[in-house]
């Protein structure tokens, strides 16, 4: 049975209050957007970050999740549909909110990992910061690809 401190109960908390958003918009925008590329990737994110929060919940009832081979293959699986080039302002914008809102949570849990005690549990808080950070990098490649995200 893990023994979580206080604090490491307060950041599993936040985390879970930044899996609920992440979850939260995923789906709202995944039923608004006009491109079906999106919709699959918003979809797919969605998904992940349910399992990210399942996990966060296992650890908050004092588990240590093992980090399967489903996690594992689902985080490393690609989009194959390509971009369409009818994008939409309002698609844009929800990209824009969801790269801008992964960056964060990103942020949040490079703090977390370095406030547990528990080694394993850093190591599963880092796989989860690693997905964040794949989702922003699939966002960033479709807003750079769609000419929305000007790299200098």
């Amino acid at each position: 049975m893990l023994n979580l401190t206080q604090k490491e109960i307060f950041l599993l908390e936040d985390q879970k209050a930044h899996e609920e958003l992440c979850i939260k918009k995923y789906s709202n925008y995944s039923n608004q957007v006009k491109d079906p590329f999106l919709k699959d990737l918003f979809k797919k994110h969605g998904d992940q970050e349910q399992q990210h929060l399942d996990t966060l919940n296992q650890i908050l009832s004092g588990q240590v999740p093992m980090m399967g081979q489903q996690q594992s293959q689902q985080s490393q699986q690609k989009n194959q549909a390509m971009p369409t080039e009818n994008n939409n302002q309002q698609d844009i914008d929800f990209c824009y909110d969801l790269l801008t809102t992964e960056k964060f949570v990103s942020s949040t849990y490079n703090t977390a990992i370095f406030e547990f005690n528990d080694s394993n549990i850093r190591s599963i808080l880092n796989h989860i910061q690693k997905e964040e950070q794949q989702h922003g990098e699939e966002i960033f490649n479709y807003l750079k690809s769609v000419g929305a995200y000007k790299v200098q």
